[in-house]
């Protein structure tokens, strides 16, 4: 894994915006980990994949952090 974000405390769209800065810098294939505590973050960052053409690779929670990974296929 690459890139790590730790957007914990911070709502939408923060997460969002620093995972396509991210994905901006990175090669085709690499992957990003994204750790949030914002729970509307399930939805946007599926979205977000959808409209992007991104892969989610990962989606979890615990003890309210939800972790994300998506590889960038875009």
């Amino acid at each position: 894994m690459a890139i790590e974000i730790d957007t914990k405390g911070s709502n939408c769209p923060t997460p969002i915006i620093k995972t396509k800065m991210a994905l901006k810098k990175m090669e085709t294939g690499e992957e990003v980990r994204v750790e949030t505590t914002d729970p509307a973050s399930i939805v946007d960052f599926e979205e977000f994949c959808r409209a992007t053409g991104n892969t989610l690779v990962e989606s979890s929670e615990e003890a309210g952090v939800f972790v994300f990974i998506v590889r960038k296929t875009a």
